[in-house]
This record gives C-alpha cells, sequence and structure tokens, in this order.
C-alpha cells in the first residue's frame, strides 16, 4: 500500500485520509454554480477552506454536473488561471479538474501541483504530459460524458467494470514514466451510474483499488444523497455529506473530496479518535 502521496513539491502523508477542498469558479456547477465565479471571491475561500483543514484545493472551470454544456478552452482558461496563480503564490497546494490538454500544460507551468481529470487521461499525450511535469494526476472512471452519462447506464459488474478501466489508465500513465506515488484513481460517484452502482462501489471500495494506490472519493452534494434524503437543493445536504465522508473513510478511501471542510475535519476526527481507543 503506497502511504504517500507525491504532487510536484508537496508530499502527502497518506497515513489519514487527506481533504480536498472544492473551489468551482463557474456560473453552472450543481452546487455551487455562480458562487465563486468572481475571482477575488474564489481565492478568499479557498484561503478559508485551507485555514479550516483542506490539504490542498481542487480548482474547477467548466461543469462537470450531468447535463453540462461543454465550455471553450478560453473560457475555462480565464476562469482557473487567476484563482491558481494567487493560490500558488500562498505555497497551497493546487489540483486543477480539467480534461483539456493545453490548459493541463499551462497550470503546471503556472504551479499546479495535481490535474484531476474526469475522463481518465484518455491518451497518451495527456500521460506523457503529467510525466514530463513531474505532477501528481487523479484518474476517475465516468461512463459516456456529463451531457449524457446519466441517461440509463448500465455495466455488467460495476466494481469490476470500474476497478478494470482504472487498472488500464495507471498501466498507461506508468508506461509514460509517471511515478505510482503520483497517481490517484477515483471511481467516479455520480458519473455514469445509479444510485444502486454508486452504492455498491462504495460498499466495495477496496476492491476498486489498483496495485495499492490511493484512492480519492467525491460525495459531497451529490443527487444520490438527495435522492436517499429528500433533500433538494444541494447545500442541504450537509448532513449527508458528513456520512459520506466518514463511510468513505472507514472503507478505505485515502482522499475526500468535499465542499464543506471545516465539518468534514471534525467528523473525521471524531472517526480517528475511535479508530485510536479500539
Amino acid at each position: 500500500m503506497i502511504r504517500q502521496l507525491v504532487c510536484g513539491e508537496f508530499r502527502f502523508d497518506l497515513e489519514r485520509p487527506l481533504i480536498m477542498g472544492v473551489v468551482n469558479v463557474t456560473p453552472d456547477s450543481f452546487s455551487d454554480g455562480g458562487d465563486f465565479i468572481d475571482p477575488v471571491r474564489a481565492i478568499a475561500f479557498a484561503e478559508r477552506l485551507v485555514a479550516q483543514g483542506a490539504d490542498l484545493i481542487d480548482i474547477g472551470g467548466e461543469s462537470t454536473r450531468p447535463g453540462a454544456e461543454l465550455v471553450t478552452p478560453e473560457t475555462e482558461r480565464s476562469r482557473v488561471l487567476p484563482v491558481l496563480t494567487e493560490l500558488v503564490k500562498m505555497s497551497i497546494p493546487v489540483s486543477v479538474d480539467t480534461n483539456k490538454l493545453t490548459l493541463m500544460q499551462e497550470v503546471a507551468d503556472r504551479g499546479a501541483c495535481m490535474i484531476n481529470d474526469i475522463t481518465g487521461v484518455a491518451n497518451q499525450e495527456t500521460a506523457r504530459l503529467i510525466a514530463t511535469k513531474n505532477i501528481g494526476v487523479c484518474v476517475m472512471h465516468m461512463k459516456g460524458a456529463p451531457k449524457d452519462m446519466q441517461d440509463a447506464p448500465t455495466y455488467d459488474d460495476v466494481v469490476a467494470d470500474v476497478q478494470r478501466f482504472l487498472a488500464d489508465r495507471v498501466n498507461v500513465l506508468v508506461d509514460a514514466g509517471v511515478s505510482r506515488e503520483s497517481i490517484v484513481i477515483d471511481p467516479g460517484f455520480g458519473f455514469g451510474k445509479t444510485i444502486d452502482h454508486n452504492l455498491t462501489l462504495l460498499n466495495n471500495l477496496e476492491k476498486i483499488r489498483v496495485d495499492g494506490l490511493p484512492v480519492l472519493v467525491g460525495l459531497s452534494r451529490k443527487s444520490m444523497l438527495g435522492h436517499i434524503t429528500g433533500k433538494t437543493d444541494p447545500k442541504d445536504r450537509l448532513g449527508a455529506s458528513i456520512s459520506s465522508a466518514v463511510l468513505a473513510a472507514i472503507r478505505g478511501a485515502d482522499i475526500i473530496r468535499v465542499h464543506d471542510v471545516n465539518e468534514t475535519k471534525d467528523a473525521l476526527l471524531i472517526w480517528r479518535e475511535l479508530e485510536r481507543h479500539k
């Protein structure tokens, strides 16, 4: 089991789950769309998340919610770069959520320590770029594309299918020269999955692990939590999001991607203290 994550100049101890704070600089993300489209507000929010206990910040400039339309590279760039530039000056570890090769190269040059790719490193060029820039990468599983991924997704065996995809993409990265210590895998909750698929994956989190690599879980405020609790507004799903974070940690998640850092950190601290007193 790999117990260290190396992302450029940053090294993270994985003896406890890391908290990744979400900062969406978009007008249409499912939970916080429009809240941080102003770079000044986004930067201040990221600083607050770090003060609350976020280990790294994940910036997204293009919504990947179900049904989302693609944005141009120029638009995504204009949203992400001003925020990234300021956070890097503060020595804050920043992941950038993008699948555009040109933007990956630019954010790597400007100090991003990780690329969070929802397409799972779809081509060799991306893999070579990650290796050349010596940064971290999160490889996610998605069936379809955001525009149509929730149109009746099906699997022969969701756990085996997701694990097989992630293992294949890890091999592509390693063959390109990416260090295993810089690779994270993400089963992609809500990305081409029904509620049953999501719950099955969460219950079998260790079975999707590839070669002992760290697993990232992103369930915060997602629609499956709304379906279960009856909460239609994503911002009303705090309790469900915290519960999901703790359950993911119990099942072996190494990185928890969340909107509500302060509350998630407290919940994970209680869980870890309880574990020490067994």
